[in-house]
């Protein structure tokens, strides 16, 4: 695994080497492409005058209200829908239909509902993130094996020992692979909510440095997305580990 991560940094390190040098030897203006030690240069600027800072606070407190709003519904509706085969029947399709219409185009009448600010981002995030938990929730509750249900059925287990101690835990990659979607998405779902009608956040200073013709600040606030991604990303795959070491602990009991 070191050794992996070790040749993961050098491909990077390798990939940015090769965009240094492209843009030094073709003399590429930094309008249409800056180097990256221009982007480093930017980034540093940014981020040593506190001008970045407001910013990356408020796209990530909309990131993790979204988050946890969106990723706790699904969960929940993802239970609700594995557990009752009539509900998931009913209700699935109109949970499809909402995740078909594009979020951008909601965007509008989002901040009509609920003004300017915060709350409409928030919202749109919530959405983005409330498919993945719930379809892979749902999906694991229905993938159990059916001898160990069987054998819980024969224990006299009830409905809420089945899904603590069986169900849950069997299902815990599934949903957790589902949560990292999320995270990802939630990203993707503030910085857009934020390029219509917000006036702060990564996203509303993209749209700010393209007016100006700013980018190598656009390239750093890019690279600012890319690595709180990253680590809310890392965050998740630590915590899966030890939900999975848990559920492991649960099912022995």
């Amino acid at each position: 695994m070191k050794r992996d991560a070790a040749l993961s940094v050098v491909l990077g390190l390798a990939c940015l080497a090769a965009w240094e040098a492209a843009v030094r030897v073709g003399h590429t203006s930094p309008l249409v492409l800056p180097a990256p030690s221009v982007v480093a240069q930017s980034l540093w600027q940014g981020l040593n005058s506190g001008y970045l800072w407001p910013h990356m606070a408020h796209t990530l407190t909309e990131v993790v209200l979204g988050l946890l709003l969106g990723a706790s519904m699904g969960f929940v509706g993802g239970v609700v829908l594995g557990e009752s085969a009539r509900l998931r029947g009913v209700l699935m399709p109109y949970v499809v239909i909402s995740q078909v219409v594009p979020k951008l185009a909601l965007a509008p009448l989002f901040i009509v509902w609920f003004g300017f600010g915060m709350l409409p981002t928030v919202v749109m995030t919530a959405l983005i993130c409330f498919f993945p938990l719930l379809e892979n929730t749902a999906t694991s509750m229905q993938q159990v094996d059916a001898n160990k249900l069987e054998l819980f059925r024969m224990l006299r287990a009830s409905p809420w020992q089945t899904l603590w101690r069986l169900k849950l835990p069997a299902g815990l990659p599934s949903i957790m692979a589902g949560l990292r979607v999320a995270v990802v998405l939630a990203w993707v779902g503030a910085v857009v909510g934020e390029f219509i009608g917000a006036s702060r956040g990564l996203g509303a200073l993209i749209i700010a440095a393209q007016g100006s013709m700013d980018t190598p600040l656009m390239f750093a606030v890019l690279t600012v997305i890319t690595v709180l991604g990253l680590m809310f990303y890392k965050i998740c795959e630590w915590l899966e580990r030890r939900l999975l070491g848990t559920a492991s602990t649960l099912s022995t009991l």
